[in-house]
């Protein structure tokens, strides 16, 4: 476990927000974690005054990719920059194969090796920033395919306690850009850390399994969370294991990937051409982090009723929404924020993209980089100006700290 102090954090985000981090923990395996747990362990139960403690706050923010993270300010919570590398194929049956990637790997990456040996499932998904860690926190998703469809287990490590346990997709709560680990757990991580680790599991509902191998069965009712309790400060994922069936059928239904078809007259593609629409079309509309700073889209695109959305179209016919399975209606937040004008509009350094108005984008450079507080304040005005013309209320996706 190495542990650096007063490390800035521009490089690891993709914004390029200027903040530091006033302790960072490199986590290349599971031991470190657990060697970080128990380290915090000994401080909080020695009284370790908060200058010699890793960071002077308890609860730790995980950093993988940076790509969902705006930064306000330097963070004194411990920094867990998750590092743990490796994929491989667990099974290889005449069903599917079942995948499984450490924490710190390249979402992208990911996709791009499943693709390469023959192994379609993931290719609507390529080219979305982060690292495998993070996509079950997101739960991300394009094109028509999120993680949970492709889901089957993960593990992870209890920061209050270093227990080790798995989840299986039920357990996760997966739900549009959701899940159990985007929610704050019941209590204090002082309450929690005074209790073993079995009275949670029988109280609250934590499951493990004894070597973190194997996901909770669904029909094991006593191992599911309370709707109630989050996993977010409490829990970290160290890895991911996908199924990706034999028997695959391409997601398709979708604008952009129809007009591939259209242009290119091939109504049949494989997933390697589905793999390359999907990042021609994410470059085209989405700037690159690495000139532009951003964080993709800013706001989720809200759910509404049909009877909310036919009140909408009344006043605004034109509004871009899509019919969800459940009844329900997806509106396009991006249309929204251009029709309130706020498209190439900017605060500060913090500014819309002028191609996509879902994206805010950091205009600045170097010393004169966009700060947090800038994002926010724009971010906070365009929430306004939606509600006030929609009476909905945007929802930014990235974590703020």
């Amino acid at each position: 476990m190495l542990v650096e102090k007063n490390v800035s954090l521009k490089t690891y985000n993709t914004f390029g927000i200027a903040a530091k981090a006033l302790g960072l923990v490199r986590i290349r395996s599971v031991d470190d974690l657990l060697a970080f747990v128990s380290l915090q362990n000994e401080h909080r139960q020695a009284g370790i005054a908060p200058s010699r403690r890793v960071a002077p706050d308890w609860d730790a923010l995980v950093l993988g990719g940076g790509s969902n993270l705006v930064l306000t300010g330097d963070v004194r919570r411990p920094v867990l920059k998750m590092e743990i590398l490796g994929k491989r194929v667990l099974e290889d049956t005449p069903e599917g194969w079942l995948i499984e990637a450490g924490a710190g790997e390249s979402w992208h990456a990911l996709v791009q090796w499943t693709v390469s040996q023959n192994m379609p499932g993931l290719e609507n998904m390529a080219l979305i920033p982060g690292t495998v860690g993070a996509a079950p926190v997101q739960n991300i998703g394009a094109y028509g395919v999120e993680l949970k469809d492709r889901f089957h287990s993960l593990d992870a490590v209890d920061l209050w306690t270093g227990q080790r346990f798995s989840l299986n997709a039920e357990q996760c709560a997966f739900a549009y850009r959701d899940s159990v680990f985007k929610h704050a757990p019941a209590g204090s991580a002082s309450e929690h850390a005074q209790r073993p680790f079995a009275s949670i599991e029988e109280g609250a509902g934590l499951h493990r399994s004894a070597a973190a191998e194997q996901p909770i069965a669904p029909g094991d009712k006593a191992g599911f969370f309370n709707p109630g309790m989050g996993l977010a400060t409490r829990a970290v994922i160290t890895h991911v294991r996908l199924w990706l069936p034999k028997q695959w059928t391409p997601v398709l239904q979708y604008h952009d990937l129809e007009r591939c078809m259209a242009q290119t007259g091939i109504t049949e593609p494989s997933a390697q051409q589905i793999f390359d629409w999907v990042v021609q079309v994410r470059r085209e509309k989405l700037p690159d982090p690495n000139e532009i700073g951003n964080v993709g889209s800013f706001f989720k695109n809200p759910t509404v009723t049909a009877e909310q959305c036919n009140d909408i179209i009344a006043r605004e016919p034109r509004i871009v929404h899509y019919p969800m399975p459940d009844g329900t209606v997806k509106l396009a937040a991006g249309w929204m924020i251009d029709a309130c004008g706020w498209k190439g509009k900017s605060v500060g350094h913090a500014g819309v993209y002028p191609k996509q108005a879902l994206v805010l984008v950091n205009l600045g450079k170097d010393e004169d980089s966009a700060t947090g507080g800038e994002v926010m304040t724009l971010a906070k005005a365009i929430q306004t100006s939606v509600y006030e013309r929609y009476g909905i209320r945007l929802e930014p996706e990235p974590v703020v700290v």
